[in-house]
């Protein structure tokens, strides 16, 4: 009878230490869980996705641009034309190596040119002579104020200096690439 009493008493010793040992260890964990959540440590924020966005759309205008102006040195009988389109083109090209580089640094993989460029492309390839440069030079400016205006949002939308130090060193060329797109589409017409 003994025996009995004090074995009662050793389990409920036992089951009392282990209830003293896992009960801080839950907190712990819960504690951890808490913070991660608070931190979101392991989860994208709003503005990673934002500059994921805007480097690729950024990009993929860029090549757009190239592209057109490549062709637009080409194809066009106006000499004004053929000048704007090398500056574009070349402004671009820099643009866009910066643009990939980072993206490189981030982690981000820039997509293939989509579907959009290409059917844009080919209809630049495929206006008439007396067309083109109206197409290109309309193009042109839209895909500009396009750029413009992703590198106005993400400049909003982010604090990262990287970024801003890439909006302040393009932005203003974007402005003086518009101004002079629009100044040669009034002259043209």
């Amino acid at each position: 009878m003994k025996t009995n009493p004090v074995l009662k008493v050793t389990i409920f010793k036992v089951l009392f230490l282990l209830f003293i040992i896992c009960v801080p260890s839950c907190t712990k964990n819960n504690l951890i869980e808490s913070t991660l959540k608070k931190n979101e440590t392991f989860a994208k924020n709003e503005e990673e996705e934002t500059i994921a966005f805007f480097l690729i759309e950024t990009a993929n205008i860029g090549k757009t641009i190239i592209s057109k102006s490549q062709i637009a040195q080409q194809k066009s009988s106006e000499n004004s034309i053929v000048i704007l389109g090398k500056k574009i083109e070349g402004h671009q090209n820099q643009l866009l190596q910066e643009i990939t580089e980072l993206a490189n640094k981030k982690l981000i993989i820039i997509s293939e040119i989509n579907a959009t460029h290409r059917r844009d492309t080919y209809e630049l390839v495929t206006a008439n002579p007396s067309n083109f440069d109206r197409v290109y030079l309309n193009s042109m400016k839209e895909y500009l104020e396009q750029q413009i205006k992703l590198l106005e949002t993400v400049s909003n939308e982010t604090n990262d200096k990287i970024i801003l130090e890439l909006v302040l060193k393009y932005l203003p060329e974007q402005f003086d690439l518009l101004r002079e797109t629009e100044r040669i589409i009034k002259e043209n017409i």
